[in-house]
């Protein structure tokens, strides 16, 4: 990531325009990277691509390898003849604008299950023989699926003991019972990394990388947690022992307990960190670029008691830091980073971040207020780091601003925006955006609900809150000439 200096748009592909309820890798996905390069920007940044459990959350995964099946498109399954113009032609009415997770996930599954029938009528080919017989998590994702839908949907522990603790002749009996749901998982994940491929390719030929994301933690309730429970902070029975979340800050007073199970770390360091090295090689032959999240808690993390109702009683525990990337360094080279290090960051963290070249973060609603130290306002920012104007967690810029009542703050930020009196909503936005274009920094990711000078009802996520998050969805026709070529002109004009 040290690179010359370059901009991008954060967008998740749940967020696209479709006729199917939810953002998809079709023709939309196709048309927004079109956008991107007539806006003359060389970065998309996604959310993870992984199939969302709890909550809909990208970030609580039933795998940390496998892809989101509700991002298929149905209309290339019909280019592909595995799905009829019949088929997708009585589309239920859903929301243009938010996700309906449930309606959305009904409709699309049938079709999907419709297409993998016409799938089982054609002889293998040899690209889906090759995904499935080296594909390492596939077998153990797929039967994890089919077990979850054979026992109701609930989580892992709750399934019969034997299957559960993965007895070997539960394993041989389920394996055989669910053949057919387990052919039906991996043809997804087929058809997925499929559409994906062909979008990134589409993509990179533009100019343009993905930045993708690396969650730090699993999902208890995931593939990864069942087949691997010895690299996991489980007991005997399986259940959770001691969970992850971090302490009160910025977004909670009582901190946010997020639930996740925490890594056995001298486990993992007896076969060289094998599972993390997998872990990236996955995610970089699908992106260009990866977003570590929480990345301090490779230094250290947050340990909280299972049972606690919220993140308070917990510790600070030292995690593996420099052996973990220097094996990954090792066995895969020097790989294109950016260190989420938001929070209260510990001298520890950023030497582990400086050691390793890795560009941090900078998020101008975080340094614009007049009670921030000179160093750290944007004017000052390093060269090496990513500047947003805010990210996923976030309000989105025209929200926060709106939620500002201190006259001080008010008029620092007129002061330092060179905002006029009587400024409209879109100067606001557009001003935070050419600041951070403005900024020293090598990069600018600009999240799409700013450049589209939205409030709070665009906002993507609440962190510490389950209901109501990652539906955010913009419209058909958003993005029109007069956007792509003012952002244009500002990618040039600020040399990017």
């Amino acid at each position: 990531m040290r690179s010359n200096r370059t901009c991008g748009i954060l967008l998740h592909p749940t967020s696209l325009p479709s006729r199917y309820g939810i953002g998809d890798l079709g023709q939309e996905a196709y048309d927004f990277v079109d956008f991107l390069h007539r806006s003359k920007q060389k970065m998309w940044q996604i959310l993870p691509l992984n199939p969302p459990g709890y909550g809909q959350s990208p970030f609580q995964c039933f795998s940390a390898f496998a892809g989101n099946p509700l991002l298929i498109s149905l209309d290339k399954l019909v280019e592909a003849g595995l799905l009829t113009h019949q088929d997708a032609a009585h589309t239920p009415v859903f929301s243009e604008e938010k996700v309906q997770f449930d309606p959305v996930a009904e409709y699309k599954y049938s079709l999907l299950r419709k297409a993998f029938g016409n799938f089982q009528t054609r002889p293998q080919s040899e690209a889906y023989i090759k995904f499935v017989q080296n594909t390492p998590w596939l077998k153990d994702y797929a039967l994890f699926m089919s077990l979850k839908d054979y026992f109701g949907g609930v989580a892992w522990n709750h399934w019969d003991k034997a299957i559960a603790l993965r007895e070997k002749q539960a394993l041989r009996r389920f394996e055989n019972l669910l053949r057919e749901e387990i052919a039906y998982y991996q043809f997804l994940q087929f058809i997925f990394f499929q559409q994906w491929q062909d979008l990134k390719a589409y993509a990179n030929n533009k100019g343009i990388k993905i930045i993708g994301d690396l969650p730090i933690f699993i999902s208890y309730d995931s593939s990864d947690a069942w087949a691997n429970p010895r690299l996991f902070e489980l007991d005997e029975l399986g259940n959770p022992a001691k969970v992850a979340g971090v302490p009160p800050d910025y977004f909670s007073e009582t901190g946010q307990l997020w639930g996740n199970p925490h890594y056995r770390w001298r486990e993992m360091e007896k076969d060289d960190f094998k599972w993390w090295r997998e872990r990236f090689k996955n995610l970089l032959a699908i992106v260009d670029v990866v977003r570590i999240d929480h990345f301090r808690g490779f230094e250290a993390y947050w340990e909280i008691p299972a049972g606690e109702e919220t993140a308070i009683n917990g510790r600070w525990v030292k995690g593996p830091g420099e052996k973990l990337f220097r094996s990954i360094q090792r066995h895969l080279g020097d790989i294109p980073v950016i260190a989420e290090d938001l929070g209260v960051i510990t001298p520890e963290v950023e030497e582990l971040k400086n050691k390793f070249n890795f560009p941090g973060m900078k998020i101008l609603q975080f340094n614009l207020n007049p009670w921030e130290k000179e160093e750290f306002l944007p004017h000052n920012y390093e060269h090496h780091a990513v500047v947003y104007t805010g990210t996923h967690d976030n309000d989105t810029t025209l929200g926060w601003y709106q939620k500002i009542t201190d006259p001080k703050h008010l008029k620092f930020l007129q002061e330092y925006l060179k905002l006029d009196k009587d400024h409209s909503e879109q100067d606001i936005c557009w001003r935070m955006i050419e600041l951070a274009y403005r900024t020293r920094t090598n990069t600018v990711i600009i999240p799409l609900q700013d450049v589209l000078c939205l409030g709070s009802e665009a906002r993507m996520n609440f962190p510490g809150t389950v209901d109501g998050n990652w539906q955010w969805r913009f419209k058909k026709g958003s993005l029109t000439p007069a956007i792509a070529e003012r952002l244009s002109r500002l990618a040039v004009s600020c040399h990017r």
